[in-house]
């Protein structure tokens, strides 16, 4: 059963990639571009609950993510966030930060925090379609 962070960012549409414990998806609101989400598939609400075996995976994920994005969006830092004041299930925000802007598809996408704390808002907003394309070139880079 998927967990309802999973879907309410967009799972199965927005998958990027799955791990045995960890499902990485592109992110619906992007308020920097490539901004993802990690959702452990654990029943867990506190970081605290999630498994060993869910721990010991978060390492290949991290990887995956940072090797990802290092050469989607050339970011210069990364951050990871792990709020979960709204949605219950544990999960981080991964936010890619960069000074300037990048641009996809024709938008223009700025780190609005950018070098301080990340901004959530404001957030390019992503429709379905531009999502899944986001999440298909994601997930060729993973394979990569």
């Amino acid at each position: 059963m998927t967990n309802p962070t999973a879907l309410k960012f967009g799972y199965p549409r927005t998958l990027v990639a799955e791990t045995d414990h960890w499902l990485v998806l592109a992110r619906p609101q992007q308020p920097t571009l490539g901004s993802l989400v990690l959702v452990c598939k654990d029943r867990a609400e506190a970081f605290s609950e999630i498994s060993a075996e869910a721990f010991a995976d978060f390492k290949s994920v991290v990887d995956g993510v940072e090797r990802t994005l290092r050469s989607f969006v050339a970011y210069e830092k990364i951050n990871y966030l792990m709020l979960m004041m709204v949605d219950r299930d544990v999960h981080f925000h991964v936010i890619p930060r960069y000074a300037g802007a990048r641009q996809r598809d024709g938008r223009s996408f700025s780190d609005a925090g950018w070098p301080g704390q990340p901004a959530l808002s404001p957030a390019v907003a992503l429709d379905d379609g531009e999502g899944e394309r986001l999440a298909v070139d994601l997930a060729a880079l993973w394979r990569a």
